[in-house]
């Protein structure tokens, strides 16, 4: 594999620092104080003094933007004061906003707003889907059955960590870990120094999983474990793993079983029951989405992940805007920051630094020239959008 620029040396066979070949030999099955208390740490909800001073510190301030509309973000385990405190320092001036955090599959509320982000399962595509939800926090006490479906999903979805480990050390499912090597060009010595420490973390799970807060049992404590390996191993390994765990989990999310995710009409209806409004994010799976015709009340048309089709799907919208349907109501262009606050709490030198950059209500296409220009056509802008959402969940 060719040298990258982020890693220069990620053509260089993975070996010591001394240049000598993995001692896999070294590494022992049983589970050490260290494997311990480095599962304590990176399972851990606590915050230092200095994650909370980086949490709640923007790297640049906005004072110019007047409006801030955040409607697709994750809390995770970060106090939401703490992101507040974040976005109150990067838009001092801000008069009008709209904030509703959508953590995945948990219903979150902040001021008088409640939300979440939840996969489900479009049987006319035979794929899973995410609809973000928004309500009125007042509203969704009493939507049991909306929870019960979601309660049912934050279990399903948090299997997928035990799915991904068996992935990298069960040999049934041996071709998996194979494909993810080929087409990453990990060594055979890299696919065994994985396999043993993914079976070390397997262990650390099984012993600590009643005592484990529930919404760290994810996909991310996988690569925040081999991270913690960084203190015994060189950097470079530690990367070529990461790239190889990575392709493991896309692997493993593409067989990821869709049986028991509720179809994206049945959440759509318990939505609708206690006044909710449906955006749909992400606009990569915009297609499908849109050919349905779901009850949604708007598209997010940019996020971090996916910028190309914007500009046009901005167009698409307005043209379907213009489609008089006594059935429907105007459907609301929307952008999504897409921030996972986590990824602020962690050491800067083991942030991704494409998640760590992202920011909740930072949404820079709005002010863009070409952009701008279309959205005006459109008769849109974040003011408008936050005023048109208000009213419909009141």
């Amino acid at each position: 594999m060719p040298a990258t620029k982020d890693d220069p040396t990620s053509a260089i066979p993975p070996t010591s620092l001394d240049g000598q070949p993995l001692d896999l030999g070294a590494i022992t099955p049983e589970l050490t104080e260290w494997d311990q208390r480095a599962y304590r740490r990176i399972t851990s909800t606590q915050l230092s003094p200095e994650q909370t001073v980086r949490i709640v510190t923007p790297d640049q301030t906005y004072p110019r933007q007047e409006a801030v509309l955040a409607i697709h973000w994750h809390p995770e385990w970060i106090p939401i004061e703490l992101t507040m405190a974040r976005v109150g320092a990067m838009f001092p001036n801000a008069t009008d906003r709209l904030i509703i955090p959508t953590q995945h599959n948990q219903i979150m509320a902040l001021d008088g707003y409640a939300g979440v982000e939840v996969d489900c399962y479009s049987s006319g595509f035979n794929r899973k889907v995410q609809l973000l939800l928004h309500f009125r926090a007042d509203k969704v006490a009493g939507a049991e059955v909306l929870k019960s479906m979601l309660l049912h999903t934050f279990k399903y979805r948090s299997g997928q960590l035990f799915e991904f480990m068996a992935s990298i050390t069960d040999p049934a499912l041996e071709d998996r870990l194979q494909q993810a090597a080929a087409e990453t060009g990990a060594s055979q010595e890299l696919v065994d120094f994985t396999r043993l420490h993914t079976a070390k973390l397997q262990k650390l799970v099984e012993a600590n999983e009643s005592t484990t807060p529930p919404e760290m049992i994810k996909n991310k404590l996988l690569a925040e474990y081999f991270d913690a390996l960084r203190e015994h191993h060189p950097a470079r390994v530690i990367n070529r793993v990461q790239m190889l765990i990575k392709a493991v989990k896309q692997i493993v999310k593409r067989n990821f079983s869709l049986a028991y995710f509720y179809r994206a009409s049945e959440v759509i209806e318990e939505v609708r029951a206690v006044g909710g409004g449906i955006v749909i994010p992400h606009p990569e799976q915009f297609w499908p989405i849109l050919l349905a015709d779901y009850d949604v009340d708007g598209y997010e048309v940019w996020n971090p992940q996916s910028r190309e089709y914007t500009e046009f799907l901005i167009k698409v919208v307005n043209r379907e805007n213009k489609v008089v349907r006594p059935d429907r109501r105007k459907l609301l262009l929307c952008m999504g920051d897409d921030t996972h606050m986590s990824e602020k709490a962690k050491e800067p030198a083991l942030q991704d630094r494409a998640k760590a950059s992202r920011e909740v209500g930072l949404q820079p296409v709005w002010d863009e020239v070409s952009i701008r220009k279309t959205l005006m056509l459109a008769g849109v802008d974040r003011s408008s959008v936050i005023e048109e959402y208000k009213a419909r969940l009141a």
